[in-house]
């Protein structure tokens, strides 16, 4: 089973798990570093926040296929902008 489709399982399978929306360290089930310098963190919930390559929260829509830097293509899937922001020590204040 290729990579991808691993991915794609383990958030499928864990949109069905009800946990809290806490958003701290513990929740991140996996990250991966995206070729354009960005991470993307898979919440275990399924669900997807992205930071930029300066270290601030960044939206992305569902549904768009990325490319980790080792090769890897994964998509969005949701929109966690706000549970990237409580994860990152140095929130970015619109400075």
């Amino acid at each position: 089973m290729s990579m991808f489709k691993k991915v794609l399982l383990a958030a499928s399978t864990s949109m069905l798990a009800f946990s809290t929306f806490a958003a701290d360290a513990t929740q991140v089930e996996q990250k991966f570093e995206i070729k354009d310098g960005s991470t993307v963190y898979i919440f275990k919930d399924g669900k997807m926040g992205m930071e930029d390559k300066l270290g601030r929260p960044a939206s992305m829509k569902e549904g768009v296929i990325m490319e980790t830097k080792d090769g890897q293509k994964i998509m969005m899937k949701g929109n966690e902008v706000w549970r990237v922001d409580r994860l990152l020590p140095n929130r970015y204040q619109g400075q």
